[in-house]
């Protein structure tokens, strides 16, 4: 009987070291660090304007055109790319008429010394649409 109740007394013992020591279960604990927001997934101007007339006809436009030889989106290779272009014209009929003309005329001294070559070729109507598109890509 004695090795009974000194086994027993062993083993409250032991359990109540376990539990002391951090071996019972823990509650759930409450300090989780704050999940940030994840940053906002920026649109592709596809996205952003998929269903916008006047991106898609412009851009049709511009893709069946000889711009992209000196012009890009969001670069600039020979002349200006189109985000600088909107950065420097606000998007009224009166500077859509205005590039629209230099689009077809041509032009030099503006964005440098590099000439814009003349798009006689080019309708009015379709070069303005051409920079409506172009003056949409502001940021």
């Amino acid at each position: 009987m004695k090795i009974n109740n000194l086994l027993n007394v062993g083993l409250i013992a032991l359990a109540g070291l376990t539990f002391a020591c951090g071996g019972g279960e823990k509650a759930a604990e409450t300090t989780a660090e704050p999940v940030a927001a994840a940053p906002a997934k920026e649109m592709s101007l596809e996205e952003k304007y998929q269903n916008d007339p006047i991106y898609i006809k412009g851009l049709e436009k511009v893709k069946a055109s000889d711009c992209t030889s000196c012009h890009m989106v969001a670069r600039k290779i020979v002349g200006p790319s189109y985000a600088e272009v909107a950065e420097k014209y606000e998007n009224t009929e009166a500077y859509v008429t205005m590039l629209a003309t230099k689009v077809i005329q041509g032009g030099v001294g503006v964005w440098g010394e590099v000439p814009m070559p003349a798009h006689p070729g080019l309708s009015e109507e379709d070069a303005k649409d051409m920079v409506r598109y172009v003056l949409l890509l502001k940021k």
